[in-house]
């Protein structure tokens, strides 16, 4: 299988000032998925504009042809099984069937607070996305659904006529502990990781792929321990948060050689940031296309 090319649109953008274009564009260079981060406000992003997830993906199915599309990644933090399965639906079936729910379990930033309560425990959050990824598989799978749990709870929840792509669209679940690499192996279609957040600040390159090696050899456990193949769960690099941070993003040979390395690993999907003058994530948008378009190739 040839390494697929992914990107991330941050929902900065005014639609018709920047916005329309970028997903357009997105779909002409040829990248797979575009992707969108589902939080209600994001790190030095906070105090600037940002608009919703699924309004953006809405729009952006409506001026798209070929593109992928999806969230990378949705959480508890501020969505409910309920609600989100007939959003989800509905996205299904404006893009005619592409769509890509990114799920992850969420963490302390400021989606965990914004509705006022306590940010929950580790233990918390991987106890309410225990609960969260099976009832909304079950919503996005059957007619009609009832489920009482210790987090969330559905009564006779009516998703007809279900999802566009079937049995139900597909699941990118984010996970790197126990709990979170089961609940991709039995339900996610893909798995996706950052690589380990403990060596952003002071690790290698070297020590980065290292831990992949090791987060892709616990997916392969939790997935043989229900007797599923690892092989046929697609493995998603989310970049940018790696010790190599922008520097894949400096040119095409330099990106070629650490997509070709993580490729190695079993990486399917590799995943770049749009770029965004002023922030983390700045490049030159001259080689970002140029990856977009030849980087595949090299990399097949």
């Amino acid at each position: 299988m040839s390494l697929r090319l992914s990107t991330v649109i941050l929902p900065y953008l005014r639609w018709h000032d920047g916005g329309r274009t970028t997903w357009q564009r997105a779909d002409q260079l040829g990248f797979h998925t575009a992707y969108t981060y589902d939080h209600l406000s994001w790190r030095t992003f906070r105090d600037g504009p940002w608009y919703g997830a699924v309004p953006t993906l809405t729009a952006a199915a409506a001026v798209t042809d070929r593109l992928r599309l999806g969230t990378l990644v949705t959480s508890p933090n501020f969505r409910h099984p309920v609600t989100l399965a007939k959003e989800l639906i509905s996205l299904d079936d404006i893009s005619g069937g592409r769509i890509t729910l990114g799920v992850g379990a969420g963490g302390t930033g400021f989606d965990a607070t914004v509705l006022g309560q306590e940010p929950w425990t580790p233990r918390e959050r991987a106890d309410r996305f225990a609960e969260f990824v099976p009832l909304l598989d079950r919503l996005l799978r059957e007619d009609s659904v009832s489920f009482e749990g210790d987090y969330y709870s559905a009564h006779e929840a009516r998703n007809i006529p279900g999802c566009v792509q079937r049995p139900r669209l597909p699941f990118a679940v984010a996970a790197t502990g126990p709990r979170g690499m089961k609940l991709a192996a039995r339900h996610g279609q893909a798995w996706v990781t950052t690589g380990d957040p403990k060596l952003f600040e002071t690790g290698t390159p070297e020590q980065s792929v290292q831990a992949m090696r090791g987060q892709i050899e616990r997916l392969a456990d939790a997935a043989a321990e229900i007797g599923r193949d690892s092989a046929g769960i697609d493995k998603v690099l989310l970049t940018g948060f790696t010790p190599d941070r922008g520097r894949p993003l400096e040119s095409l040979d330099a990106f070629v050689d650490f997509a070709g390395r993580h490729a190695e690993l079993g990486f399917t999907d590799i995943v770049i940031h749009w770029p965004i003058p002023d922030s983390d994530f700045a490049a030159d948008e001259k080689v970002f296309e140029r990856i977009a378009m030849e980087a595949p190739a090299q990399l097949s």
